[in-house]
């Protein structure tokens, strides 16, 4: 029966929608897997993949945010609200100012914002406010984070902010839409086996296939943690095994026995086989046991018996006899 676990192949672009969205493929997942794996990289996605956003603005002659200003057809609301939409790429981990400045009448894109050699505007044609009349001005300081995921105002309450800056809630993720479907498709003989195709659009601020990698390494990171403890606790009971083989099991000439494999005996595969899967790893393990318990051992038989005594007999070593 089969007791292993086939991977699926390496994922592949299906579809190039646009150029920050596109449809991606995973094939030959085991059954099951194309759910299990496509809930946990749309979850990560969605949380924590970092981003940056804008969490404070500050704008000239304005004290709070249900304010309006002369000559501008949106009230603060509504430019704040367009503000969100702007995404930004921020190069190294300390906050940065930005400065937007307009006069006169016409439209104010995100274009238009003064950025520092650290930001970079994913998003410029986002509309920020209307200038209705020559002597209309807009100016204001923005600033701009990383962070994961969403954040609210109420989270930064306790951050004390100066005089006329007014708090804005922070979407961070890079993801503005992820959906995953799973169909069922034929690998060998089988056809229960998963395909898994993701439909991604990220903020332009990192690409589709990016997204995916970035969610899957971090998946990869917290599994290798979870191992490890228990690889090492294996690796240790593995060796703690080899070194308990008793002193009167082995006589003094039989002292070498623990530096022969069982690999290098040259025994049939299936006797080999059945040594290695019960830890029987080096001859000194097969003198500690002797014939009786050999012969508890599943697939260790007379014949697979009579095979071990013959090869021990030529290096110079004797079983323990059958009672």
């Amino acid at each position: 029966m089969e007791t292993n676990i086939s991977l699926p192949k390496a994922p592949k672009l299906i579809e190039q929608v646009s150029q920050s969205r596109a449809i991606l493929e995973i094939e030959d997942l085991y059954p099951g897997y194309g759910l299990t794996l496509g809930n946990a990289l749309r979850r990560v996605m969605l949380s924590s993949l970092p981003g940056a956003a804008i969490t404070s603005i500050k704008i000239n002659n304005v004290a709070h945010e249900f304010s309006t200003l002369p000559g501008i057809l949106e009230d603060v609301v509504e430019i704040i609200l367009n503000l969100k939409q702007v995404r930004f790429k921020l190069h190294g981990d300390e906050p940065q100012i930005v400065i937007l400045k307009a006069k006169g009448e016409g439209e104010v894109f995100a274009k238009n914002i003064k950025t520092v050699s650290q930001v970079e505007i994913a998003s410029p044609d986002v509309r920020i406010a209307t200038l209705t009349s020559k002597n209309a001005s807009l100016e204001m300081e923005i600033k701009v984070e990383k962070g994961l995921g969403y954040s609210a105002i109420e989270s930064r309450k306790r951050d004390k902010q100066e005089v006329g800056v007014i708090a804005v809630d922070a979407i961070f993720t890079p993801i503005k839409i992820i959906n995953f479907e799973v169909d069922d498709m034929r690998v060998g003989d089988k056809t229960n086996y998963n395909r898994l195709r993701f439909d991604i659009e990220t903020d332009g601020t990192i690409t589709p296939i990016e997204a995916l990698t970035s969610a899957a390494n971090l998946l990869n990171d917290h599994f290798k943690i979870i191992a490890s403890p228990v690889t090492e606790k294996i690796k240790k009971r593995e060796e703690e095994k080899e070194k308990k083989i008793p002193e009167k099991a082995i006589s003094k000439e039989e002292a070498g026995a623990t530096k022969i494999k069982i690999e290098d005996l040259k025994l049939s595969s299936r006797t080999q086989n059945a040594l290695l899967e019960n830890h029987i790893k080096t001859v000194a393990g097969l003198l500690r046991l002797g014939e009786k318990e050999l012969l508890d051992i599943e697939d260790i038989g007379e014949k697979a018996l009579k095979e071990i005594k013959k090869v021990l007999g030529k290096l110079g070593y004797t079983l323990k006899q059958k009672d």
